[in-house]
Formats: structure tokens, C-alpha cells, sequence
């Protein structure tokens, strides 16, 4: 099965394009060792993050299984989701050293 997208952890809520993408076409990708799709509701440049669920202004984006930013607005299922309709959340990273005890 020819794959599209690559989603890099279950728990994201995008996956992204291996290729360019024109409105009107299944995305396919993998997760686990299902094979699912996604109808592309716009294009989609290669190396860009598709939507796989309606997401809701303020939600959370999810690429590598990590937070990676919030909507600005809503985001429909097979949009393209890129700095234009997301923002940066900062991390705590202090709460995510490992100690060395």
C-alpha cells in the first residue's frame, strides 16, 4: 500500500505529507499496523501536517506524540495545518530535566 503521510506517535492528531497533496485526494498513512485515510480537504505541500480530526480553536496540536502548538482557529479534518492557523505554546522545561540523584 502506497503511504502518503507519516504520523510519528498514536497519540498526534496530525500526520505529515510525504509528498504534495491536491485537494479531493485520500491521504493514506499508517498507524500502528492499521492503514488509514484521510480525504484532503486542501492542498497539502510535501513536508506539511494534515489534520486527521476537527480541531477546535485553542486545541491542542499533537506531532511526535508532544504538543506542539494550539489553534488560532477552527482547523477542519483534511486541512492544512501550518504556522498560519497555529500557535507555540511554551514548555516547562525545567519540570522535564531528569535530576541526577
Amino acid at each position: 500500500m502506497k503511504i502518503d503521510a507519516i504520523m510519528l506517535d498514536p497519540k498526534d492528531n496530525v500526520v505529515t505529507c510525504v509528498r504534495d497533496v491536491a485537494a479531493g485526494e485520500m491521504v493514506c498513512y499508517r498507524n500502528g499496523d492499521a492503514f488509514l485515510n484521510v480525504d484532503a480537504k486542501e492542498n497539502i505541500p510535501f513536508g506539511h501536517k494534515i489534520a486527521l480530526e476537527e480541531v477546535a480553536k485553542e486545541a491542542e496540536i499533537y506531532k511526535y506524540g508532544e504538543l506542539i502548538g494550539k489553534a488560532m482557529s477552527p482547523i477542519g479534518k483534511g486541512c492544512l495545518v501550518d504556522h498560519k492557523n497555529i500557535y507555540s505554546v511554551p514548555r516547562d522545561y525545567e519540570s522535564e530535566y531528569v535530576s541526577e540523584a
